[in-house]
C-alpha cells in the first residue's frame, strides 16, 4: 500500500506539472472538467454529465467518436456517447489508487476528432473510513533495565491506516499503568508514531514483567481501533543507553542498484563496560516494509541494498534505525535516502485511431492514425520524440500532450505499392537514449485509375482466305494494373466500316478473352485486308478504356484459274491470226495475254504449246505466251494452221486454262475466205455436245406437245363457231385475191405478199386489203452451219370485224425454190372454197413444218455453241 502512496502523489504531481506547462504556453486544448466522488460507488454510478458541462451536442460527441484516452491499463470511468455521461467503469479503491496521499484523483483525457479536441478530466476520489488502523506485528517485546532513568523513551512501532484526513490514524491509547505514560508526536511526513516514558522507576524485584495494550484509533464515523500487545521484560540495572554520533543520516542512492549496494553505516557508542557496553543495529519499528529494500549490519551498522529500488515508485525513503546495549537501552536515529533516478523506462507507444485500408486516392495531409507516447522516467529521461523510419511518403506531426498525428506526405498509388509498413520510433533524452518502435500496417485500397494497356502498340495477323466462318485468328490482349472489378477487361469492337458493310459482318472479338475470330469466309479477290478498331474496357466505375488498331491480311490462295484476255475465245466466231508465206524465223505471229486475279506465285503465269497442226512451225514463249514462228515457213505448210496453247499458274495445286489460236498461213485475205468454212468444220467437238443434243430433244418436244395442245384447243373453238354460222343461213361469197392463180402454178414471185380479205353477209360492208412487200430473206453468213437459213416473219391474225366473219389468207412464195406453196382459207360451213376443206391435214403438216425448223435451228446454235 505505501508504493501506491508514492506512485499516486507522483502521478498528480507530474499532471500538475504538464497542466501548468501547458497553460503558460499554448493554452488549454479543451475545457478542464473535475468532478468529485466517494470511492466504493458501483459500477454505473453516475459522476457527471460531460455534454451539458462542455457545451456539447450529443451528435459531436458520436460524430466525432468521443472516446477516454489514458494510459492506464485500468479505465475507472466510461463514457455515455448517447447520453452524455461519465460512469463507473471499475470499482475505486482509494487506498489501492492513492495510498495516503491526498487529495486522492486520477486523470485521462476525453477525446474528439475532426477536428480533434482534448478535454482533460479529473475525477477526485474521496475517502471514506472503510479501514481500521492496523500494525505490522501482533506482539511487542521490551527489555528494559530497572535502573532506567526516569524520562527514558522506548518508540513503539506505529501503526498504518490506509484511510486519510479525518478517516486516518487519530490517536494512541496505552493501557493504564504506573510506569509508563504514551507520548505521541508527528513525523515531517505527517504519519503519527507513539513513545513510552518512564515515569516512575522499575523495581524487577517488586514485578519483573509488565503487560500492556496499544490501541491505535482512527477520526471516523463511526470510529474505528487496532491493537498490539506488549510485554515489557524488566532487566537487571544498565545505567547507560547506546547514543547515535549523528541524530539523521542523510544519503543518495541510484535506483537499480544491485543487491548488496552499501548505502550508509551508523554509529552509536555505549560508556557502558561489558556486556552493557555492547550495542546491536536494527531497523526501528516505525516504519514498516523498510525491511524488504534493505538490510543492516547489526554489529557493524552497516545498511546495504536488498530488493530493486524503482525511483517511479519511490522518489525518497525515510525510516529510523535502534541502536540496543546488551542492558536493553536503546537510541534511535533516522536515516534518509534520496533516490536518483535512472533512464530505465523506454518509451511506451498507445495507438488511438488507425485507418487502414487507406483509399489511394486520399490527398497529401490525410490524417491516418494518432499515437500517444509516455514515458515514466522523469526530467531528460522523460522527454521524448517522435519520428518515422524514412523511404514510406508519411509524416508524423506533433499536437498536444505527446499526442502525434500519423499523416500523408504525398498521393499514393496502389499499383506501385500496395502495402506499408510504418515503423514509429519514440525515443526520450535520456544517455543512454531508450528507444521503442512500433510498426503499423497500413493497406491500400484500390481507384479505378488506369486504363486497360494492351500488350503492343499495333496488332497484324494474317488469314488464309476461303476459311471456315468462325475461325479463330488471334487475339489480343490487355492488362490492367488495378485490382479486382477496376482490373476486369472486356473486350468490345468499335464501329466501322469496310467497303461499305459494318465491320461486325466480317470480324467478332470475344468480350472475355479477346480472341479474333472470322465471322464469314474471305475472298482475297474481294478484299486484301481488314483495318479495325478494338477497345478494351474495364469494370470500375466510370470504366476506362483503350484503343488499339487491329491489321488482318487476307493470303491468297490458288482458287482461281487464269483468264485469257486475247485472243477473245466468241462461241461460235472464227478468229484467225494471218502469217505470210514470207514471215522468217522468230516472226511474231500473236501474243496470249492472261491474267490471274490471284497473287504472289499464284499468279505467276506460264504458257506452253499444248497441240499444234504442226509443232515444227510455231512455239510459245514460256514467260510471255508470244507465239512465233520457229522455222521458215514454206509453201507446203497448210493454209490453216490450230494450236492449243494451255496457261498454267504457280500455285499448289497449278490452275489452268486453254486457249484455242487460229493461223492462217497465206499471203491474201481471198485464199483465207476459200479455206474459211472448212476450218469451221474441222473443229472439235466438245465432250458435252451430247447433253447440248438431249437439252435441244427435250425442249423441242416440249413446244411440240404445247403447239398440239393448242391446235386441239383451236380447232374445237372453230368447230363451235362454223356450227353457229352453219345455223344462220347467211351465204358467204367467197373471193380470190389478183395474181392467185399464179401461185398454184410453177412461176415464182419476187416477194411474199400477204392478203387480208374480210366478207360480210352485206356486201356494202365488205373490204379488200392488199398489204406490202413482207420482209425480205435475211441471209445470215453463221460459221457454225453450213448453208443460209431462210426467216420468215409472220404477222398475228387480226381480230374480227364488229359485224363480219373473218377470212384470212397467207401465201407464202419463196424465191429461186420450187416449193409446196400451203394456202390456207377459213371460211364458214356455207359451202365457201377453202384450203382446209381440200387439205385436211393441212394445218397439222403445216405445224410438222415448223417443229422440225425450229429443232434443226436449235440444233445448229448448240453445236456452234459446243465448238
Amino acid at each position: 500500500m505505501k508504493s501506491y502512496f508514492v506512485k499516486g502523489r507522483r502521478v498528480n504531481l507530474k499532471w500538475l506539472l504538464h497542466t501548468l506547462t501547458f497553460i503558460l504556453c499554448c493554452g488549454f486544448s479543451g475545457q478542464i472538467l473535475r468532478y468529485s466522488i466517494p470511492e466504493e460507488l458501483k459500477t454505473g454510478s453516475l459522476i457527471g454529465n460531460v455534454a451539458q458541462d462542455l457545451g456539447l451536442d450529443l451528435n459531436r460527441l458520436r460524430s466525432g467518436r468521443a472516446r477516454i484516452v489514458t494510459g492506464e491499463s485500468v479505465q475507472y470511468a466510461e463514457l455515455k456517447t448517447d447520453k452524455g455521461t461519465l460512469v463507473v467503469n471499475e470499482r475505486i479503491d482509494r487506498e489501492q489508487l492513492c495510498g495516503d496521499v491526498t487529495p486522492c484523483s486520477f486523470t485521462f483525457e476525453i477525446l474528439l476528432e475532426k477536428p480533434m479536441e482534448l478535454h482533460p478530466v479529473t475525477i477526485e476520489v474521496l475517502d471514506v473510513n472503510d479501514n481500521a488502523p492496523t500494525f505490522q506485528n501482533s506482539d511487542l517485546d521490551f527489555e528494559i533495565s530497572e535502573s532506567a532513568a526516569l524520562g527514558s523513551r522506548f518508540v513503539l512501532e506505529s501503526a498504518d491506516d490506509a484511510d486519510v484526513g479525518q478517516n486516518g490514524l487519530h490517536s494512541y491509547i496505552l493501557t493504564p499503568n504506573d510506569n509508563f505514560i504514551l507520548k505521541q508526536h508527528v513525523n515531517p511526513d505527517g504519519s503519527k508514531y507513539a513513545e513510552m516514558v518512564l515515569q516512575k522507576p522499575l523495581d524487577r524485584e517488586e514485578q519483573s514483567r509488565l503487560s500492556l495494550k496499544l490501541l491505535a484509533v482512527d477520526g471516523g464515523n463511526p470510529q474505528k481501533s487496532g491493537t498490539v500487545n506488549i510485554d515489557v521484560n524488566i532487566l537487571d540495572a544498565n545505567d547507560n543507553a547506546p547514543v547515535f554520533n549523528q541524530s539523521v543520516y542523510k544519503t543518495a542512492v541510484i535506483e537499480n542498484a544491485p543487491k548488496g549496494t552499501h548505502v550508509i553505516t551508523v554509529n552509536a557508542s555505549d560508556i557502558d563496560s561489558g556486556s552493557h557496553g555492547q550495542v546491536t543495529y536494527s531497523f526501528s519499528k516505525s516504519k514498516a516494509g523498510i525491511a524488504d529494500m534493505f538490510g543492516i549490519d547489526s554489529v557493524t551498522g552497516r545498511i546495504y541494498v536488498t530488493s530493486e529500488i524503482d525511483f517511479e515508485k519511490d522518489k525518497k525513503i525515510e525510516f529510523y534505525v535502534e541502536a540496543k546495549d546488551q542492558g536493553g537501552m536503546t537510541d534511535s536515529s533516522k536515516i534518509e535516502i534520496d533516490i536518483i533516478d535512472v533512464n530505465d523506462n523506454a518509451p511506451v507507444i498507445n495507438v488511438m485511431s488507425f485507418t487502414s485500408p487507406l483509399s489511394e486516392d486520399s490527398p497529401a495531409g490525410t490524417t491516418i492514425g494518432i499515437i500517444n507516447v509516455k514515458d515514466l522516467d522523469s526530467g531528460e529521461n522523460g522527454k521524448l520524440r517522435c519520428t518515422i523510419e524514412k523511404n514510406v511518403p508519411f509524416k508524423i506531426k506533433f499536437n498536444v500532450r505527446n499526442y502525434y498525428a500519423l499523416i500523408t506526405d504525398a498521393t499514393l498509388d496502389r499499383e506501385t505499392l500496395s502495402e506499408f509498413n510504418i515503423t514509429v520510433i519514440a525515443s526520450d533524452a535520456g544517455s543512454p537514449p531508450l528507444l521503442t518502435k512500433k510498426t503499423l500496417n497500413l493497406k491500400v485500397s484500390d481507384v479505378n485509375d488506369n486504363a486497360p494497356v494492351f500488350s503492343y502498340n499495333h496488332y497484324s495477323g494474317f488469314i488464309v482466305e476461303n476459311n471456315s466462318p468462325g475461325v479463330s485468328i488471334f487475339n489480343v490482349n490487355a492488362k490492367d494494373p488495378d485490382e479486382n472489378q477496376n482490373a476486369r477487361v472486356s473486350y468490345i469492337l468499335e464501329q466501322g466500316e469496310i467497303g461499305g458493310s459494318p465491320i461486325f459482318e466480317y470480324v467478332s472479338v470475344n468480350a472475355e478473352d479477346g480472341v479474333i475470330s472470322a465471322v464469314r469466309s474471305f475472298d482475297y479477290e474481294q478484299i486484301k485486308e481488314l483495318i479495325f478498331v478494338v477497345k478494351a474496357q474495364d469494370g470500375g466505375s466510370p470504366p476506362l478504356s483503350s484503343n488499339v488498331t487491329v491489321k488482318i491480311l487476307i493470303q491468297d490462295q490458288n482458287d482461281n484459274p487464269p483468264q485469257v484476255l486475247y485472243p477473245v475465245q466468241t462461241g461460235g466466231s472464227v478468229v484467225a491470226e494471218m502469217v505470210p508465206r514470207s514471215a522468217d524465223v522468230g516472226y511474231l505471229v500473236t501474243k496470249v495475254v492472261a491474267v490471274d486475279v490471284d497473287s504472289g506465285q499464284n499468279a505467276w503465269l506460264s504458257y506452253k504449246l499444248q497441240k499444234a497442226t504442226d509443232r515444227a512451225l510455231f512455239e510459245v514463249g514460256l514467260q510471255n505466251g508470244e507465239i512465233r514462228t520457229i522455222r521458215q515457213v514454206n509453201d507446203k505448210d497448210a493454209i490453216k494452221q490450230r494450236l492449243t496453247v494451255i496457261v498454267e499458274d504457280n500455285g499448289q495445286p497449278s490452275r489452268s486454262a486453254t486457249v484455242i489460236v487460229n493461223v492462217a498461213v497465206a499471203d491474201s485475205f481471198p485464199e483465207v475466205l476459200s479455206e474459211f468454212t472448212d476450218l469451221i468444220h474441222d473443229k472439235e467437238y466438245n465432250d458435252n455436245l451430247t447433253f447440248y443434243l438431249v437439252l435441244a430433244l427435250a425442249v423441242v418436244s416440249f413446244l411440240f406437245i404445247t403447239c398440239v395442245v393448242v391446235i386441239i384447243s383451236v380447232k374445237i373453238y372453230r368447230w363451235r363457231q362454223s356450227r353457229i354460222l352453219y345455223q344462220s343461213n347467211l351465204p358467204v361469197i367467197p373471193y380470190y385475191p389478183p395474181r392467185y392463180s399464179d401461185t398454184l402454178g410453177t412461176g415464182t414471185l419476187q416477194h411474199v405478199y400477204n392478203y387480208e380479205v374480210c366478207r360480210t353477209t352485206d356486201s356494202r360492208k365488205s373490204d379488200c386489203k392488199f398489204g406490202r412487200a413482207g420482209s425480205q430473206n435475211v441471209l445470215i453468213m453463221d460459221p457454225s452451219s453450213t448453208g443460209t437459213m431462210q426467216r420468215i416473219q409472220s404477222e398475228k391474225i387480226s381480230a374480227p370485224w364488229r359485224n363480219g366473219i373473218f377470212v384470212k389468207i397467207r401465201v407464202s412464195i419463196k424465191k429461186g425454190k420450187k416449193k409446196k406453196k400451203n394456202l390456207l382459207f377459213h371460211s364458214n360451213k356455207n359451202n365457201a372454197p377453202s384450203l382446209l376443206s381440200q387439205h385436211p391435214h393441212g394445218l397439222i403438216v403445216f405445224f410438222l413444218f415448223v417443229f422440225f425448223f425450229c429443232f434443226t435451228l436449235l440444233c445448229d446454235l448448240i453445236l456452234s455453241f459446243a465448238h
